[in-house]
């Protein structure tokens, strides 16, 4: 293995085929509308998967009918052994399911995964994780990072950038960041409440607005992660380990960053049924009645000093 001198590097690539014939993946990635939301729907799987936005890099995406194959590089030995656990216990495949779901518009996109390090097939000795390890970190990237990628990684990039600038941009700016919304779940509502109650009054139900957000990111604090476990239970986005990933992803920023991404992740997968009503529930199941109180505009300057 690696000398503790030397940076721990390796590569290996990653096999992707839909077993629905009416989805091809080749196909979707090679159409100029789809493949942002293919390579999207990839890196959230890949960072789910590592624990790190930065845990993996694509070097490069090959279109060889039926598959997409990824070429990935790995700069450090343990986001390498989160990969290799993720990929054993299926929660990239999951992951990556479940985003190409959401990102496509389509009921389901069920996929075959295999995964190669140069002529080795590691499927076949995921149970002897130091040996896939030794595997790829044997294989050495051949190539730099492709053109098409980084242009795609800079689109990512500034589209984030957009949804977080300040809140005097009008809602509608952001509408190109939220993905269709999934259908309802089996004994939901198919469309989200006009109103709904607080402390015995009646309030417009809204979709979340930028200033929503801020707020939330702002006065939640410590709970943000308890919030995204009561909202999980009705938001596949935020299932388990996307929120503990996010809180090692942005550990170094601190408490506003972490929360703020843990509702970026809500709003951009329920899209306009990211509601207040729904928020609202989650917050006071959490015992944060002045946050809730703040966001439906009961508290005075005074209270909030």
């Amino acid at each position: 293995m690696a000398g503790s001198s030397s940076p721990w590097i390796g590569s290996a690539y990653l096999f992707l085929q839909s077993t629905c014939e009416a989805i091809a993946l080749p196909a979707l990635y090679e159409s100029s509308q789809q493949k942002p939301s293919v390579f999207k729907a990839l890196k959230l799987a890949l960072a789910d998967s590592t624990g790190s936005a930065n845990g993996v890099d694509v070097l490069k995406v090959h279109c060889s009918q039926p598959h997409l194959i990824v070429q990935l590089k790995f700069c450090k030995r343990e986001n390498c052994r989160r990969f290799l656990r993720s990929y054993r216990e299926g929660a990239l495949q999951e992951s990556l399911q479940n985003h190409l779901q959401l990102f496509l518009a389509v009921t389901t996109v069920p996929l075959e995964m295999e995964l190669k390090a140069g002529s080795e097939h590691l499927d076949s000795m995921l149970k002897d994780e130091d040996r896939c390890l030794e595997c790829i970190y044997r294989e050495k990237p051949d190539r730099l990072r492709d053109e098409e990628i980084t242009k795609l990684e800079d689109c990512l990039k500034s589209l984030s950038l957009h949804w977080r600038s300040n809140n005097n941009v009008a809602v509608k700016d952001h509408a190109s960041l939220h993905p269709p919304a999934l259908p309802s779940s089996p004994g939901s509502s198919l469309a989200p409440q006009a109103t709904f109650f607080f402390q015995g009054q009646e309030f417009a139900n809204r979709t979340l607005t930028p200033d929503d957000h801020q707020k939330f990111a702002k006065l939640v604090s410590k709970k943000w992660k308890q919030v995204g476990r009561s909202l999980q239970k009705s938001c596949r986005a935020l299932r388990d380990p996307v929120i503990d990933n996010l809180a090692l992803e942005y550990d170094r920023e601190g408490l506003y960053e972490q929360a703020y991404q843990m509702l970026l992740r809500f709003i951009q997968s329920e899209g306009k049924k990211a509601t207040i009503a729904r928020l609202i529930p989650a917050l006071e199941e959490n015992g944060l009645i002045s946050l809730v109180e703040e966001l439906l505009g009961l508290r005075s300057n005074e209270d909030c000093s």
